[in-house]
């Protein structure tokens, strides 16, 4: 099992830069599938989540190589291969490879897939989308079978805007027949940015960012060099360990439009913000406030913010509220945190903190990938020596957590 030790109570100051988003570039990494040739893509995170997509995609024939954060994908020699069940189980993203193998091969064997335990995250609205637009799909024993003589496109509306949904129906429609359109799809960044990937790649796709999402078909998809945007949710962790921490730090790879709603709550809560060009300066040296938070689909509060918020304000000043609307068990942090002398009250999907003079160190488990990057917030912040566990699930989504935090002047090392 993987730790991290970390002596607190220092506040922080210097910079980091962030790194390429994880939630862009494994729907990206799904896609490739889709296109002939070779692809580049630029500023390509080292995390355990790429690496079992690019397993994966290697078990499919495809050639794949890094060279520093450029990972080159070569798909000319790829075909249809069972998927060994072990590697699907490894990563939520696997769930994609449904409308991309279809979108390629009109066929796909598929197990279901892995991922953090914060919900069931069920995948009717998949199913039912790649049914919508002509796939027939059975299971058995655990395995989901999928063909289409033909995928034709139609008008499909969710029920949930779900962002996985979204984009496997993008997946299973840039080379379907005629036109797509999907009603109340999801909004975040990170479909823009497949959007972007299928577009340069020859696919007709608008409407991203909206409510609805128009595709007309193509007939193929050739290869492309893609820039990867910045990950807003590590850029948001590392905002949220200075605010935690106290001190004065400068993060790069800020989107200004796309952290809205977490730059306000760290201003309500007392920190002072400067942003220009995607830099962003933080400073915070007076007691935390107290807020309340909802997580909500983008453009609102992000879920995967929560359990780093969530630790910042245990030492806040007076009562804060989080309540969670997206995942059922995503306050598997509690029980830790209160190990460390937080003053937690769960009930059912809220959570009320009241803030303490401080924390301190204590050994404390990991059960999920922002779970870990919360935890290793409050050992930032909290008097004497903290061991986090666990920490595999954060390797999932950090591509070095230690070597950023020390470069912000924290005292972290591996266990």
């Amino acid at each position: 099992m993987s730790s991290v030790i970390i002596e607190g109570g220092n506040p922080l100051y210097g910079e980091v830069c962030v790194q390429g988003s994880k939630n862009a570039v494994l729907p990206i990494l799904a896609a490739v599938i889709l296109t002939d040739g070779v692809t580049k893509l630029i500023g390509c995170p080292r995390i355990s989540d790429v690496d079992c997509m690019i397993s994966i995609l290697n078990e499919l024939g495809c050639k794949t190589s890094f060279c520093e954060n450029i990972l080159t994908i070569d798909t000319t020699n790829m075909k249809l291969e069972e998927i060994s069940k072990e590697k699907v189980e490894k990563t939520r993203a696997s769930i994609l490879l449904l409308g991309a193998l279809l979108g390629r091969f009109r066929q796909a064997v598929l197990s279901y897939p892995g991922g953090c335990t914060i919900g069931s995250r069920p995948i009717d609205l998949h199913l039912f989308a790649l049914q919508k637009l002509g796939a027939e799909i059975q299971e058995e024993k655990e395995l989901l079978y999928c063909k289409a003589k033909n995928l034709i496109g139609t008008e499909i509306f969710l029920s949930f805007p779900s962002v996985g949904a979204t984009e496997n129906i993008i997946l299973a429609a840039v080379l379907a027949d005629g036109i797509t359109r999907i009603s109340n799809t999801a909004k975040e960044p990170e479909i823009c940015a497949l959007c972007d990937f299928l577009r340069l790649a020859g696919a007709k796709i608008s409407g991203d960012g909206t409510e609805q999402i128009c595709i007309e078909g193509v007939k193929r998809l050739k290869s492309c060099e893609y820039l990867l945007p910045y990950d807003r949710i590590v850029a948001g962790t590392y905002l949220t360990a200075v605010a935690a921490a106290g001190g004065d730090a400068v993060i790069y790879g800020v989107v200004e439009q796309e952290q809205k709603k977490l730059l306000e709550v760290l201003e309500q809560c007392g920190c002072t913000l400067r942003l220009e060009e995607e830099v962003c300066c933080i400073k915070r040296k007076n007691q935390l406030k107290s807020i309340c938070v909802t997580t909500q689909p983008y453009p609102g509060f992000p879920t995967d913010m929560q359990s780093q918020i969530l630790s910042m304000l245990t030492i806040a000043d007076g009562e804060s509220q989080l309540e969670e609307t997206i995942f059922e068990v995503r306050f598997q942090t509690c029980k830790e945190l209160e190990k460390m002398g937080a003053d937690l009250l769960l009930t059912e999907n809220k959570v009320k903190v009241k803030g303490v003079s401080c924390l301190h160190g204590a050994k404390v488990n990991a059960y999920d990938l922002r779970g870990g990057a919360g935890l290793c917030i409050a050992g930032l912040m909290a008097q004497g020596t903290t061991i986090v566990q666990g920490m595999e699930f954060t390797n999932r989504g950090y591509e070095e957590i230690v070597r950023d935090l020390l470069g912000l002047g924290a005292q972290i090392r591996w266990g």
